[in-house]
């Protein structure tokens, strides 16, 4: 762990003081993180939301510091839950100073933060990463000018080689407050004024707290009912519409332009441009990439490369490996030979080592199914974030994506959700609004396949004609469209504006790609093996009531008569909805059997595509959003699973189609 001093810090207090680290999303926060403390360490959400905050510690003088890493943010007038947990963070927890983090090629943005600190009064100081792709645009920057204007201490680094990262415990340590002020309009100003006079017990200055609630942030309206008596709440608001009254322009924008022309000046008198030192092959692929017809072949190879990666040597090979080899010939019987030589009692043998052991089921599904999958798929994922192409699909598919009441962002858990759609839930969190990620969940949890039950689909229309084929993929494409089209028009809310940041394309950090796929394997480790215990937990107490034969039972008439499939198929979407890849495991040993035929076939790959996800992502889907969404969404799904397919059953029979 780095050790640094910070001389400033209140060494009486027996709790460790905190260091937030601020700053816009993309600008290196992260690797920052990683350099004061050492270690990526306690990723929890954030009390009340589903946003993650990480937290780690470093040294000072031998007493502990707590390094708070916000999730990114344009504004601290928040327009996203990821933004107002960072102004929280602000404004409830006892921040001893901030390190704002900036991109220096986009210093307008940084300046625009930057100045909304300047107003709160926190001691911060401003480090401007990336700096040498600021040099290779053309941009240069003088830091002391900047220093000066501002009066905070202004650094710059590469963070992910350590340049300049050496210098941040001391100007930490020398972090005050800026006494930049920025001069709004007459009326703005004495509104602001006459606010400052009912703030008794602002968390920040006054002066901030007054602009903040003057654009009637409605995130801050339990803190005005806790802390302004009723005449005081009924005068803000006078206050607040007179001067609506008064202006040719909301409130808000006034207060934006005002600040923006500050920060243009500031830009201005620092920054001196020359020619773009960007080099041609950079430049020739930022052009194409980006294109919306010359960027599809690109998207082409890069999803090849991702499924022979992930799909074949992952799910594949790897799997093959750690699920035959590891677990089925040395792990499993072993765990079998000890609990049965050693253990007398029965009912403790099966939890651990039975069909539905913990040992034989959860954490053989955990690390020799599913773990080697999401491992490949990080160090894929990882690499096209190091590279800045993650933004640049996000902006070639975003056309699509509005049709389905989404943004171009989307794509990102739709592409995780071939691998996991348990981890592609959580990833879900990138989405700005509440509708946003609800839509994105069901669509996961609705149509996207995750890898392991992908390959044995693809199994089972290998057996198929490739009109059989393209209906499959006709039918369930068609449905996501559908389903997302009507559900964003039904989910109360809007959906957020397409406001992304396109970092220039880069060759991937090894050391940082490395530090961010032993992050995630963490958290898989952490967060998603506890829900596969829980979820083989449940389906033993199942078993042993005898409440699957039960549920069995009272299927198989939907199953028979509705999907016209045999009795047998019944128990392979039960175990679908435990463990999704054995569903269609066990309806691809039926067609292996000849107990299929080919409508058959296609019946039930489309079922069981469209059908409930697995009891680990229903698990995340309640921890993300909630039981009362997560009911819903299974309310809704399973009969409708069961209606597409019967569709499409008695319509290949009554058009007399045989495929």
């Amino acid at each position: 762990m780095t050790e640094f001093n910070l001389n400033n810090l209140d060494s009486s207090n027996s709790k460790p003081d905190k260091i937030a680290l601020i700053g816009n999303p993309n600008v290196g926060k992260s690797v920052i993180f990683g350099v004061l403390t050492g270690k990526y360490a306690n990723v929890s959400n954030y009390p009340g939301t589903t946003v993650e905050v990480t937290r780690g510690e470093g040294k000072i003088n031998k007493r502990n510091v707590q390094i708070i890493d916000t999730p990114g943010t344009n504004s601290l007038i928040p327009l996203s839950e990821d933004e107002r947990v960072t102004r929280d963070i602000i404004l409830n927890e006892p921040i001893k100073s901030i390190l704002q983090v900036g991109d220096g090629k986009n210093l307008k943005r940084t300046l625009m933060l930057s100045l909304q600190l300047a107003e709160m009064g926190v001691p911060f100081v401003l480090n401007l990463n990336m700096m040498d792709e600021t040099k290779q645009a053309g941009i240069t920057i003088d830091n002391e000018k900047l220093s000066g204007i501002l009066k905070v201490k202004v650094n710059g680094t590469v963070a992910v080689r350590k340049v300049g990262t050496s210098k941040i415990d001391k100007l930490l340590a020398e972090a005050t407050k800026s006494d930049f002020t920025i001069k709004y309009s007459e009326k703005v100003e004495n509104a602001i004024t006459k606010i400052s006079t009912l703030l008794n017990d602002s968390p920040v200055e006054k002066r901030a707290m007054a602009l903040m609630l003057m654009v009637q942030d409605k995130s801050l309206m339990k803190w005005v009912d806790d802390n302004l008596d009723e005449p005081s709440v009924t005068l803000l608001n006078e206050i607040i519409l007179d001067l609506e009254r008064n202006l040719n322009n909301p409130i808000n924008v006034v207060i934006t332009q005002t600040r923006y022309k500050h920060v243009e000046k500031i830009f201005n008198k620092v920054v001196s441009r020359k020619k773009n030192q960007l080099n041609s092959v950079n430049l020739w692929l930022d052009k194409y990439v980006t294109h919306p017809i010359w960027g599809m072949p690109f998207l082409a190879i890069i999803l090849f490369i991702m499924y022979e990666f992930v799909g074949v040597f992952g799910a594949g090979t790897a799997v093959d490996f750690f699920e035959n080899t590891l677990f089925g010939g040395f792990i499993n019987p072993a765990a079998i030979w000890l609990f049965n030589t050693f253990i007398p009692i029965e009912i403790v043998r099966e939890l651990f080592v039975g069909q539905y052991g913990i040992i034989t089921m959860a954490l053989a599904y955990g690390f020799a199914i599913v773990l080697p999958i999401v491992t490949t798929f990080f160090i894929v994922f990882s690499i096209l974030e190091d590279s800045g192409y993650l933004p640049r699909l996000a902006l070639l598919v975003n056309r699509f994506f509005n049709i389905l009441g989404l943004n171009g962002k989307a794509v990102l858990p739709m592409v995780l959700g071939l691998g996991c759609d348990t981890m592609a839930t959580m990833s879900a969190r990138i989405l700005e609004t509440r509708k946003e990620r609800i839509l994105i969940t069901l669509l996961l949890a609705l149509g996207v396949p995750c890898s392991a039950q992908l390959g044995v689909i693809l199994g089972m229309t290998a057996m198929l004609s490739l009109k059989a084929t393209l209906l499959w993929v006709t039918v369930v494409s068609g449905v996501m469209v559908l389903v997302g089209y009507l559900s964003s028009r039904i989910l109360p809310g809007k959906q957020s504006d397409f406001i992304l940041e396109l970092p220039p394309l880069r060759l991937p950090v090894f050391s940082n790609i490395l530090i961010k796929i032993f992050a995630r394997i963490e958290w898989y480790l952490k967060e998603i093996i506890p829900i596969f215990i829980l979820g083989t937990l449940i389906l033993f107490v199942l078993d042993k009531t005898q409440l699957i034969l039960w549920i069995e039972q009272i299927s198989e008439p939907v199953v028979q008569n509705l999907l016209g499939l045999p009795a047998k198929a019944t128990e392979a979407f039960l175990i679908g909805f435990l463990r999704r890849d054995y569903g269609a495991a066990g309806l691809f040993n039926l067609a292996n059997q000849g107990l299929l035929d080919a409508n058959q076939i296609v019946v039930s790959v489309v079922t069981i595509t469209l059908f409930m996800p697995c009891i680990a992502n229903l698990l995340m889907i309640i921890k993300e959003l909630g039981w009362k969404v997560a009911l819903a969404m299974s309310l809704f799904i399973v009969p409708f699973a069961f209606v597409v397919g019967g569709i499409i059953n008695h319509s290949l029979k009554l058009f007399g189609i045989v495929l």
